[in-house]
C-alpha cells in the first residue's frame, strides 16, 4: 500500500521538476503570462511546486509506515487520500490559472491532504500511546 505512495511520490517529483523547466523557459520575459503578479503566473508557480510539496508529502508517508512497521485498517483509506490529493492540487492550480471559476475546486485536494494526514496523525498518535481505535 504505502509503496505506491513511495512510487508515485518519485514520479512526481519528475513530472514537477519537469513543469518547472517548461515554465521556466518563459520567466526571463517581464510581461510572461501578465507578469510576475499576475493570476496565471502566481497560480503556474503554486502548480509547479505543488508537485513537489506534496510528493515530499507521499515520501514521508510511505518512509513512516515503513520505518514505525505501521499497520491500521485506516492506511487503506490514507494512501490513495493522498494520491488523490496530489493530483488535485496541481491539476486544480493549472485549471485555475486557465479559467478562474476552477479555484472553487480547491477544497477537493484541501479537504483529501488534510483529511489524510489528519487520519496519519491519530494513526500514529494511538500507535504510539497504545491506544487502539
Amino acid at each position: 500500500m504505502h509503496e505506491a505512495n513511495l512510487i508515485f511520490a518519485w514520479v512526481w517529483i519528475a513530472v514537477g521538476l519537469l513543469a518547472g523547466a517548461v515554465q521556466g523557459l518563459g520567466f526571463h520575459r517581464e510581461e510572461w503570462m501578465g507578469g510576475y503578479a499576475s493570476w496565471r503566473r502566481r497560480l503556474t508557480r503554486l502548480g509547479h511546486i505543488a508537485f513537489l510539496g506534496t510528493a515530499i508529502i507521499n515520501l514521508a508517508f510511505a518512509f513512516t509506515v515503513r520505518l514505525f512497521d505501521v499497520s491500521h485498517a485506516l492506511l487503506a483509506c490514507i494512501s490513495p487520500m493522498l494520491i488523490i490529493g496530489a493530483v488535485a492540487m496541481p491539476a486544480v492550480c493549472y485549471l485555475s490559472a486557465w479559467r478562474m471559476p476552477f479555484r472553487h475546486f480547491f477544497a477537493i485536494p484541501v479537504l483529501a491532504l488534510i483529511g489524510a494526514v489528519g487520519l496519519f496523525a491519530y494513526v500514529l498518535l494511538a500507535g504510539a500511546t497504545g491506544t487502539s481505535p
